[in-house]
């Protein structure tokens, strides 16, 4: 990442994506999603608590992407922002994800049908749409 005016630019674009994997700090390991991926990091949705802190040493080990080493950036709300070790692997595994197994992820609207307190066996006149990710 770069620096201008004390603004944080990234070096590459992210593309969205759904890959579930693992993040491996030190002996204890967290189920994860990554939500955007490039080929210079990551951003990831842990599903328990990582008790690791910034400039931390991870692993992310995906089915689609292999292992990849990365260090951590920043946490926040359960969220992970990994930058990958700069190496030629990395960049490589990365490549061959979007190049094989990558597909344009598109937000899916949803319909919820909100039920009547008073009568549960008709929905209500009023459904709202709500974003699914």
């Amino acid at each position: 990442m770069t620096r201008n005016l004390k603004i944080t630019a990234r070096k590459a674009d992210r593309k969205s994506c759904r890959v579930f994997g693992h993040v491996k700090y030190l002996n204890s390991q967290v189920d994860a999603r990554i939500l955007n991926l490039s080929a210079t990091g990551a951003a990831l949705e842990m599903r328990g608590p990582l008790h690791a802190a910034s400039g931390s040493k991870v692993r992310i080990e995906a089915e689609n992407l292999g292992l990849i080493e990365g260090v951590i950036r920043w946490m926040h709300n359960g969220r992970v922002g990994i930058q990958f070790d700069v190496n030629s692997n990395a960049r490589a595994q990365v490549s061959s994800y979007f190049r094989f197994f990558h597909q344009e992820i598109r937000p899916v609207l949803a319909v919820r049908q909100l039920r009547a307190a008073t009568n549960g066996d008709r929905p209500s006149p009023s459904a709202t749409l709500t974003l699914k990710s």
